[in-house]
């Protein structure tokens, strides 16, 4: 396994836009950095024992029963259309402690089974850098620990941003309009799953 090209495809797969970072980038604008850690911490150790769980066996149960893959992509689209929805209707001042919480630590884990893009990534990962042969579970929890080690960086990264763009959205319109703005390509990055869902 090509240790600097899994890197590589981690940083790329894990730094562009998605729904983990979309949903990061909105947490970080509406809840700031400390409420919004169990969320990072949930997707950057979620995603990782979703990778073993692929590795192991998953896209095999998958191909044996179709259906079952099918429903949770379907389960998948409704949910994020749910937090889409959740996100559009914020309201247009800074969480409070007492309303609109952020995703908790095992909301973010679990999500990551329901998320497109997370299964893109996954199942991509296991059939580019791991093998068929007798190393295989080695290589496998080393895609997972990659994803572990350089996903939390672009995690924070996401997060980060969301906190700068703070002082910018300080007014209530234009927080509003802001979420508004973060639903939409929440939406959008579901179209893909939801046409391939169709089409099967």
């Amino acid at each position: 396994m090509e240790l600097i090209a899994l890197v590589l495809f981690v940083l790329s797969s894990s730094g562009t836009p998605g729904p983990n970072n979309v949903m990061l980038l909105t947490s970080g604008v509406n809840h700031g950095f400390r409420k919004s850690i169990p969320h990072v911490l949930g997707i950057n150790i979620g995603f990782p024992l979703m990778v073993i769980g692929v590795g192991f066996g998953l896209v095999t149960l998958f191909k044996q029963v179709p259906s079952f893959y099918l429903l949770l992509k379907v389960i998948g689209i409704l949910y994020l259309l749910y937090l889409a929805y959740k996100i559009a209707t914020l309201s247009g001042k800074l969480s409070t402690n007492e309303e609109n919480n952020p995703f908790t630590f095992t909301q973010a884990a679990l999500f990551q089974w329901f998320n497109p893009k997370a299964w893109v990534m996954a199942v991509s990962a296991i059939v580019a850098f791991s093998s068929t042969d007798g190393s295989v579970a080695i290589e496998v929890f080393s895609i997972a620990a990659v994803y572990l080690i350089f996903g939390l960086p672009c995690s924070l990264f996401w997060l980060s941003m969301g906190l700068g763009l703070q002082s910018v959205l300080n007014k209530p319109n234009f927080l509003i309009w802001f979420n508004r703005c973060m639903a939409v390509i929440l939406v959008l990055s579901v179209i893909p799953m939801i046409q391939s869902t169709v089409t099967r």
